[in-house]
């Protein structure tokens, strides 16, 4: 224990949010220091990690590497499926965030966001990550109630505020009052499946192979989730199908639109589910509350003037919603004392 505490002198404490898409690191008393893409590359034979193969540097490499290197997406679906590579990132964004000059190796407490629909084996994955990557304590916290306490709603009050995370792996949608989770869903259908369906338009429509930074830069340039006042296009390069070569087209918005159709419809699925299933004095708080959406889903044109129509419920984005589950990470680190008998720990209290 005081060789513990001997560390924690030397240590920042951090708050994370391990995205499939970005990892976002709070660090306490400073606020938000690091957003990455969730991506490593490494040596093929050696299974290194590059010098600068985490982050963005490393998401560059994606579609683009050589046969000796290798860059992987540690996280899919909102939870860990590389082990291995998600201890190497998690270690990275601790050096980064400590430098090299301390008399210690840093062994900071740790904050981790997870989707609220993760099994046991999944969360003790996570925790033995973080422990592995130089954490001395992992605290794991539910994405819902983070991206709340991010965006600002008042969790504590005895009223109810649905918020609608929509990240890369996963789409979290909660009720949240008195500080908990009174109802919510986890879909695991997000913004990498908005990227994967504008791939298989392209595939069946075009026969043009895109890759997925190319799928997700569409998405960002001229996806939509409502028809637009101006409708807008684009041009598309990738390799031809039938002759195997590069070739080029234009897309327009309304195609696009119609690429993302399903799985918004999914999303919205989740969201009405969770109404569904909302106690009815909840329900009516939500009537003057709303909906609170955040995550990089939440960016994507019309969705929500979509969201609200399908509902009935005024909607919103966050402020920052890039970076709401992140600062409720920061949150519950600034106030441990107050919130560690809510969440999950990787011990016993010291």
């Amino acid at each position: 224990m005081l060789f513990d505490r001997l560390h924690g002198l030397f240590s920042h404490d951090m708050g994370i949010d391990l995205g499939t898409a970005n990892t976002v690191v709070y660090v306490r008393g400073q606020g938000i220091a690091y957003s990455e893409p969730s991506v490593v590359a490494v040596h093929k034979d050696t299974g290194k990690v590059l010098a600068d193969g985490v982050g963005l540097e490393a998401k560059k490499m994606l579609g683009r590497c050589p046969p000796s290197i290798q860059a992987i997406r540690p996280m899919r679906d909102g939870v860990i499926a590389d082990f291995q590579i998600t201890e190497a990132m998690l270690s990275y964004f601790i050096r980064r965030v400590h430098g090299r000059h301390t008399l210690l190796p840093p062994r900071p407490r740790l904050v981790i966001a997870i989707p609220s629909g993760i099994t046991e084996v999944e969360m003790r994955a996570v925790k033995s990550s973080a422990m592995r990557a130089g954490a001395r304590k992992v605290f794991l916290i539910d994405e819902p109630r983070a991206a709340a306490m991010g965006a600002g709603l008042e969790i504590e009050a005895s009223t109810g505020h649905m918020v609608c995370d929509i990240g890369g792996g996963t789409t979290e949608v909660a009720v949240i009052s008195l500080a908990d989770i009174a109802c919510s869903e986890s879909l695991r259908i997000a913004g990498d499946d908005l990227d994967q369906s504008i791939v298989e338009y392209m595939k069946r429509t075009y026969s043009l192979l895109v890759g997925e930074q190319t799928a997700e830069h569409i998405k960002i340039s001229i996806g939509s989730a409502c028809p637009l006042e101006e409708e807008l296009e684009m041009e598309v390069g990738g390799r031809d199908l039938i002759a195997g070569l590069p070739r080029t087209t234009t897309v327009t918005s309304q195609e696009i639109r119609e690429a993302l159709s399903e799985p918004i419809q999914a999303m919205i699925g989740a969201v009405k589910r969770t109404l569904e299933r909302t106690e009815p004095e909840l329900s009516a708080d939500l009537v003057h509350n709303g909906i609170t959406l955040c995550g990089g889903g939440s960016l994507l044109r019309g969705l929500v003037k979509v969201v609200s129509e399908a509902t009935g419920l005024k909607a919103r984005v966050a402020e920052d919603p890039l970076n709401c589950v992140a600062r409720g990470t920061g949150l519950f680190l600034e106030n441990l004392d107050k919130w560690r008998g809510s969440i999950e720990t990787s011990d016993d209290d010291e």
